[in-house]
Order: C-alpha cells, then structure tokens, then sequence
C-alpha cells in the first residue's frame, strides 16, 4: 500500500474536459482529445470525460448526414484508441454513429487500445434551439452491439462500466439532455451499481444557465449518491446562432469539486478526486436508496455489465482536493454565520421545550468559566427570553474547588452577572475535604495525593449540588458536555459533563462552540463588558481545573491529555459520520494539516488556528483517539436527551451512534498499525 496515493484510499481523479474545437473537423478534435487525454495521464488522472458530439462539432445541423463527415469521425476514433494503448485514462468521447441506417448521438467509451462501448442519448431535445429529432434516433430501448471504426462493440442505453484493479469504479454514460429529463437514465444506472456518472454535453450558454447546470448536476448527484461529471462544449464550437462557454465540472453527493473557468480560449478540463469510499458508506447508511434499488430490481430491463481493468497509477498521486480542517466548521464566513445561527435556535428550542413540558420553572447550571459551560448558559439565558421568563429563572452557580484560578472564577461571575441571570456561589472545598477524610484518602491529611479520586470528587459534588439545587428550586439541570468530550470519554460518569437533566451542548463539537461563541459577542445582543468576558474566555487555557498548580506543576491542559481538539474533532468526524478506517482518516488527516497542506489553508483561518502536524503527530493523537473512543462507549449508552445540531452526527445511543459499551478498537489499532508509516 502506498500511503499518500490517493488510489489507496478509495479516491479516484476524474476530469471533465473541453477541447479546443474546428467546425466538422474530426482530425483536429482527436489531436486536442489526445493532447488533453496525455495531460491527463501524467497527472495520474483515471476518467476523462469530453463533450457531447466533439468529434464532429455539435452545431453543423444537415453536415450530420454526409458520409465524409461520419468516416472521419470513424478514422478520429480509432486514432484516440490507438493513443489511448499507452495512456492510463478511460477515454470517454462524443460522436455521431450509423447503426442499421439510423443515426444516433453518442458517448464512445475508449481505454487501452480498445473501443469498449458506446451508448446513444436517449432524450432528443427538440424545443426552442434545438432541432436533434432532425437528426438522430432516440436511443430508448436501443441494446446490442454496433460496429465503430472497423470494430463491433456493445451499444445501447442499458450499459454499465465496471472496472476491475487497483481502481475500481462502476461508470455510466448519458448525453445533455438525459440529465434535464424528470427521470434521468443515469438515475436507473445508480441504481444499478453506477458510482460514476458521466454525461457529455453540448449545451449552448444563455444567462443565467450555468447557475442551473449546476444546480441540476448537484442535485442529481446527491439524489443518486453519486459522483456527477458534466462537460460542455466550447471555443471553436459553430456560433451561427448560439454561443458556448466551455463549462465543465465535477461534482460529488451534492458537492462541487472542481470546474472550468468559463469562456476559455483554449482547451481546458476540470480535475477533481472523488471519494468513492464516501459514496459506498453513505448508499451502505441510507437505507431508502437500497429501497430503491429493490424496486428498481423489478423494473425494466436489465443493464448489461462491460468489464475493463483500471489499475492505479504505478507512482504515488497526491491527494489533490480540499479538505478540510475542520469538518463540522465551514470556512465560508457567510454558511458559518448561518450554522450559529441554527445551532443556537435548535439549542435554544430544545431547552425550551423541555422547560414546558417537564413543568420545571428554573433551570440551574453550573458556570465553570470555560468554553462549554459559557455557551450552555447563554442558551439557557436565551431560552427563558424564548418562553417569556425572566432570565432570573436561570440559576447560575459557581463551584470552585482546589485548582479553580482566579481568572476562571472572575470571569464566571462576570458572565453570570452580564446576562442578567440569577448568580451565586458554592465552595465545594469544605464538602470535597470531608468526603476525602471519610475515604481515607491522604490529600485529608495534607499529602499532595492528586488522583482520580482526587479529581472525581470534586467533579461529583458539583453534580451533586446541582441536582439537588434542581430539587429545591423546582428547575432542571443544564447539561454543559460537549460532543467532542463524549467522544473522548473526556467525562466522569455520572457527573455534569456527562449527566444532566437536559444537555444542550451535547452534539456540538468543541471546534464549533467556539465559534458559537464568537457569534454571540458580535450578536449585538450583550454588553460591551459582557463580550470582554467572552473574548477572555476564548482565550483561557481548556482545562479541566480539578489538580491545583504550583510546586513546578503547570495548569491542567486538556488537550496534552486527549490530544488537540482541532484533530480530534477532525477523527471523530470521519470515525463516525463516513466509517472510515484509520490509514483513510490519517491520510485526510494529513492532506489537511502537514506542513504540505500550509499553501491551501485560507488567508482567514477560522479560528486564526496557524498549527501544523505532521505524520508521526497524526499518528499518535488517531491512536489515543481510537482507544479512548472504543472505551468510553458505556459513558455515551447512558447519555441524557439533548437535539442533533451539526449534520456531523450526534452521539446519543437513540440517534446517530449505536455501539456496545464493551466494544474493543483492537480491529482498528492493527488497521492504524499496519498501514499507516510512523514517519
């Protein structure tokens, strides 16, 4: 296995490309095809595809009859397969073809010296511009094979592409118009298997059309959990009465990767490398496509599979794809001012809602200072303005104990006070030490003895407090943990990081709080004094303050313990939302974060984040993951109810993550071990 190849990890380079073009000259196309074809060779790319009718031009009308123009295409044909014999891409081309004194609109599918197929368009535009029933035969029902430069070949609108090797992909072929139909044939062909889908198009520009092309592709892709490449025909193509704009793209489940810059001048192609892993989890996961692929079973005929052998590149291809840092954060300031947005109503909709409902008229929470507990309170405070209380329903506690610094414990009351809730104050010190004495522990009796006893007995008479505050004040218990705590077991069982009465922040990452955060200060909706705070909260240390400083100890840091979030989140992500195996996240991993990776980061980082890891840090931070994931299972089983924010997922053993409490990450160790190089 070569590790930073991206044929090791599932991902497969495609590009859609636009040849510079002559009016019905079939030489000229094939030398620009085979130009951009070995260009995309020696960037390992493995499919190209090309416009509808390029060797041929599309817009020639009545020159689509004449025998000399369709030998030529014949002659260019054959000589794109004799060039392809020492090139690495599947070839996919667009020509007219004869076939039993008809004629049909088709995509030729070339690879390694071979014709390997070609399928005719099935839908033939015939409406304002287009005049294609002049022409062609639909390609409807169309099966067999058809003769093509000298040889015979399958044809007709019911194949499918499989390759085998060490690049496997299922392809399928439609022409322009098939994919503006209601039912698209290429839908059938997901369906089918088809993980790829490739449609040539001539497609003239007007304004306003490349906005829905690419609405329409994006949208097919992700109805079909499928990779969509669209090429359109460009410069050179016949403006007698229309004009082109060399438009082409890749897209994947929804998402634009990659795309030309419109009106070339000269032959260009989007690139892009589709994770073909992502679309073999998610039509795994979805369980309404594999419905559909069990009525679709019952339907029509069925499509005939034409293998060919697709091999890696032997040489390592980068990754060359945006990805990035931080998954459950877009980088978009406009999408993520309106994630905070949305992930503060649902916060605050939920908290509401369970106010009413379980009849409780105050909420208590304790308020550490921190990041989590910040944003809790703030929902809390926004909740009651939500079902008209007055924000002195919200009972704020502070609680320190024997490391709670001063900054901390100021900021907290600071918070408190600036939201206009209900503050008080409980040193748990005295409780901790009794119950210390009565387990005989020695800190009782002045040994500095700092252990998980230690630790968990302050964390649990906060929660004790806490609960039984809720008891005597008719409230409920806001639950502070965040999900990338849940995910490390970076929580005490049964304590408030992990239990509550309603836990708001639960499914919210600690990469995205941060930034919930930063959108309440710049809300406009508190002081000047109380964003002061916020700003300084952001800027504390992550720390879980329960072992005291001093005697050359430094402040607890959090993530010298579990690791930086900012790479914890990222596998937490791609653990449990895509199932990826460990090699796959630490190669994302590092595409994302290495040094390499600096010159695609954006000017703007969203949290000014200028970090870099490099391979071996990766490495050990995925490990700590995997073992810390695996064995706090029994901490998520029992979690308290609290709303799904990010699309990310949420761990709530009734929603998005079921698993045994006693599973083990033996599996997913080794997978780290053996494919995954130290350095």
């Amino acid at each position: 296995m070569d590790f930073y190849s991206l044929y090791s990890h599932g991902f497969l380079r495609v590009a859609a490309c636009v040849p510079k073009a002559r009016v019905a000259d079939p030489a000229f196309a094939a030398q620009e095809t085979i130009s951009l074809a070995e260009a995309g060779d020696a960037s390992g790319t493995a499919v190209m595809l090309f416009p509808e009718l390029g060797l041929s031009s599309y817009a020639i009308d009545d020159l689509l009859f004449q025998d000399a123009l369709l030998d030529a295409v014949e002659a260019a044909i054959a000589r794109i397969a004799e060039a392809s014999r020492t090139l690495h891409p599947v070839l996919v081309v667009g020509a007219p073809l004869r076939r039993d004194g008809q004629l049909y609109n088709a995509g030729v599918v070339i690879h390694a010296g071979e014709i390997v197929g070609a399928v005719p368009k099935t839908y033939l535009p015939n409406y304002r511009e287009f005049y294609e029933h002049r022409h062609f035969t639909s390609g409807a029902g169309a099966t067999g094979m058809i003769a093509v430069a000298g040889r015979t070949v399958p044809f007709g609108t019911d194949l499918l592409f499989r390759a085998a090797g060490s690049a496997p992909v299922t392809f399928h072929v439609e022409v322009c118009e098939d994919v503006w139909a209601p039912l698209p044939p290429s839908t059938r062909a997901a369906l089918n298997g088809a993980e790829l889908l490739l449609n040539l198009s001539a497609s003239n520009i007007t304004i306003g059309k490349a906005d829905t092309r690419r609405l329409l592709c994006a949208s097919h892709s992700a109805r079909a959990i499928a990779a969509y490449a669209y090429s359109a025909a460009g410069p050179g193509e016949s403006t007698t009465d229309l004009a082109w704009d060399g438009h082409a793209a890749v897209f994947e489940y929804g998402d634009l990767l990659a795309e030309t810059q419109r009106f070339p001048t000269g032959s260009v192609m989007a690139s892009a490398d589709v994770d073909l892993g992502r679309l073999r989890q998610e039509r795994m996961r979805i369980n309404s496509f594999g419905d559909c692929r069990r009525e679709e079973a019952g339907r029509g005929p069925a499509f005939r599979t034409v293998t060919l052998r697709l091999d890696a590149p032997g040489r390592t291809v980068p990754l060359a794809r945006n990805v990035a840092r931080y998954p459950f954060v877009p980088a978009d300031p406009s999408r993520l001012r309106e994630d905070c947005y949305e992930a503060y109503n649902i916060q605050v909709q939920g908290l509401a809602k369970r106010l009413v409902a379980s009849g409780a008229q105050r909420a208590v929470i304790g308020v550490s200072g921190g990041l989590d507990s910040t944003q809790a309170l703030i929902v809390a405070a926004r909740a009651m303005d939500f079902i008209g209380r007055d924000r002195s329903a919200v009972l704020a506690y502070t609680l320190p104990g024997f490391a709670t610094s001063d900054a901390t414990k100021a900021n907290a009351w600071a918070l408190m006070r600036g939201l206009g809730v209900t503050a008080e104050e409980i040193d748990i010190r005295p409780a901790a030490r009794q119950m210390l004495a009565d387990l005989g522990h020695p800190f009782a009796e002045g040994a500095p003895v700092y252990d998980v006893t230690f630790e968990n007995v302050q964390a649990g008479l906060r929660t004790d407090y806490l609960f039984r505050l809720a008891n005597h004040h008719n409230g409920l218990v806001v639950g502070t943990g965040d999900l990338s705590e849940l995910g490390l077991g970076w929580c005490t069982y049964g304590v408030g990081d992990h239990m509550s009465h309603y836990n708001v922040n639960a499914s919210v990452p600690k990469t995205l709080i941060q930034h919930l955060i930063r959108f309440a200060a710049a809300s406009g909706d508190v002081s000047a004094e109380t964003v002061a705070v916020l700003h300084a909260i952001l800027a504390t240390e992550i720390s879980p303050e329960l072992v005291p400083a001093g005697d050359g100890r430094e402040i607890q840091s959090t993530q010298q313990i579990v690791g930086p979030y900012a790479l914890q989140d990222f596998n937490l992500f791609y653990l449990t939302r895509y199932g990826y195996r460990p090699s796959k996240i630490a190669f994302l991993s590092h595409a994302a974060w290495s040094d390499a990776a600096r010159g695609s980061w954006p000017v703007d980082l969203p949290d000014g984040d200028k970090r870099a890891f490099d391979l071996r840090e990766i490495r050990h931070w995925l490990e700590v993951f995997l073992k810390r994931f695996f064995a706090s299972q029994f901490k998520r089983s029992t979690l308290p109810n609290g709303p799904k924010i990010t699309s990310g997922g949420s761990l709530s053993p009734r929603g998005d993550w079921r698993a045994p409490s006693d599973g083990d990450a033996k599996v997913w160790l080794e997978e780290l071990a053996a494919n995954v190089p130290e350095v």
